[in-house]
């Protein structure tokens, strides 16, 4: 029964933005909208997360990170459709190794949520996302190459995918003997918390891999008492439950609004990990904060809260053999 929940109200994702204004009242008070980008990277969002949205704000931060606005439609330039060079970095389809020691496995390239600023809002899913028939080749990759002992899963969303094909994914990456770690990367805990049942729990901490959860909100208002009780969840699975954001111009980018952030994601149990700078992917440009305001934004927020509360600003580089801080 937990399970048909959460995958009926992740059946009923997608809405017409039109629809979306109407629901939280700015029908008659609407942005312009998205054409073309609308059409290619359509709004996706759950039931719970516009139910978080404030009716009748059009700057609300929420909103902000899903509705196709026409500012996407304009071709920026040093914005492109592959901004980190994935699309050369997958040694066999779907799988991803960039960095010493860790491989990133695409599990799916569905989400519950299209955030705007995604950096893989144009990656070639289709080719690059193995059905599980085919992750054998990536099992043999990882087999090989004894350096790598943290896999991550990623997408899209893994969590997206049934507890029925990700129990039979860990089981299999947990007989190659060198992965101790298993690292998932998700913004589900926090856009669809029902997701959180005890069979995914049961994958997640069955085996004798290592789990680590690195979840994904950028704005304080997207924490409430049903995030709360998901990750009270994977808290007494004793699940390590680490937050990425990123710097968001229009969502979170104030001392105010990430030191509101820090402190809510701290009292949910979960500490924040990084603050990424914007990926320059095609369709984000109006999304982008400048360096110099990012670092007083730093700035202010190491002079605000402890040190554990502060997360890493973060850039990504291609070629780079990790994250650069900046």
């Amino acid at each position: 029964m937990q399970q048909a929940n959460w995958q009926a109200e992740l059946r009923k994702t997608k809405i017409d933005p039109a629809t979306l204004l109407e629901d939280i009242g700015l029908a008659q008070n609407a942005p312009v909208l998205a054409n073309q980008a609308a059409i290619s990277f359509p709004l996706r969002v759950t039931d719970g997360f516009k139910n978080r949205i404030i009716s009748g704000e059009v700057s609300d931060p929420l909103l902000r990170q899903i509705l196709p606005l026409a500012d996407e439609d304009l071709d920026q330039p040093d914005f492109s459709y592959d901004p980190l060079a994935e699309y050369a970095k997958q040694p066999v389809p779907g799988l991803l190794h960039k960095y010493y020691g860790r491989a990133l496995l695409v599990v799916t390239g569905a989400c519950a949520i299209h955030c705007r600023y995604c950096f893989r809002r144009h990656f070639p899913y289709a080719e690059s996302n193995p059905a599980s028939q085919q992750w054998q080749t990536a099992l043999d990759y990882l087999a090989r190459d004894q350096t790598i002992s943290e896999i991550i899963l990623s997408g899209g969303d893994p969590l997206t995918a049934s507890d029925e094909r990700l129990t039979g994914l860990v089981k299999s990456l947990a007989e190659i003997p060198h992965i101790k770690r298993l690292r998932i990367h998700t913004r589900i805990p926090v856009v669809l918390p029902g997701r959180i049942v005890d069979p995914l729990l049961d994958w997640l901490t069955g085996t004798r891999l290592k789990p680590v959860m690195v979840v994904h909100a950028n704005h304080a208002n997207e924490l409430d008492h049903s995030v709360a009780v998901a990750m009270e969840k994977l808290k007494s699975a004793h699940v390590p439950l680490l937050n990425q954001s990123v710097l968001l111009r229009g969502v979170n980018d104030s001392v105010t609004a990430l030191a509101k952030l820090s402190e809510r994601l701290f009292e949910y149990g979960i500490l924040p990990y990084y603050l990424h700078m914007l990926d320059p992917v095609k369709g984000a440009a109006h999304f982008a904060v400048d360096e110099s305001q990012a670092r007083a934004i730093m700035q202010g927020l190491s002079e605000l809260l402890p040190g554990y509360l502060v997360p890493k600003l973060v850039r990504e580089i291609p070629g780079k053999p990790g994250k650069t801080l900046l």
